[in-house]
């Protein structure tokens, strides 16, 4: 496996053709060609497997703000509610916004 992810970095790389891997490794040019795509498709899938997770976390992190939001919209209908039973008037709900 060390191998071929080597020769397959090399070629990728350009640091070697398919014909001089052959010949270093003892393979034909069509086992090479399929190491490289085999290496092309583990590269994707990787990036792939990455792109999910970061998309996860954004998931998690909307939905942590959603409910910050929705906990804050509750918590200032309930102080309306209270100031409006209480008979207070704006100025105490301005007040308390500030501080």
């Amino acid at each position: 496996m060390q191998r071929q992810s080597t020769l397959v970095l090399d070629i990728i790389q350009g640091k070697t053709m398919v014909a001089e891997a052959g010949r270093a490794y003892d393979m034909s040019a069509s086992e090479i060609e399929n190491c490289v795509g085999d290496g092309k498709r583990g590269m994707e899938n990787a990036f792939r497997a990455n792109l999910l997770d970061v998309k996860g976390q954004s998931e998690h992190q909307i939905k942590a703000l959603q409910e910050a939001c929705d906990e804050a919209m509750q918590e200032l209908r309930t102080r309306k509610k209270l100031q409006s039973l209480l008979g207070e008037d704006d100025k105490f709900l301005k007040r308390s916004a500030r501080d």
